[in-house]
């Protein structure tokens, strides 16, 4: 998708600015398409992140849980 690692808030900022461009029509009708392939690639890199984080958290909670169960049982 991208050759370089950007982060959630980088992704969300750039579909701003796309967006914003296309809405004003600033942009030239020649560079729409690749300004939408860019838009559809942000997209998804952001739903993995979020999945991703999501599933992360999960996992937390459910050792934090753990953690109180093994902390009940010593008590």
């Amino acid at each position: 998708m991208t050759k370089k690692t950007i982060k959630y808030s980088q992704a969300i900022e750039e579909l701003n600015n796309i967006l914003e461009d296309l809405e004003g029509e600033r942009i030239d009708v020649d560079e729409v398409s690749a300004k939408i392939k860019r838009a559809i690639e942000l997209i998804k890199f952001c739903r993995q992140k979020i999945e991703n984080t999501e599933l992360e958290v999960r996992n937390i909670v459910k050792e934090f849980e753990k953690d109180l169960e093994k902390n009940k049982e010593v008590d």
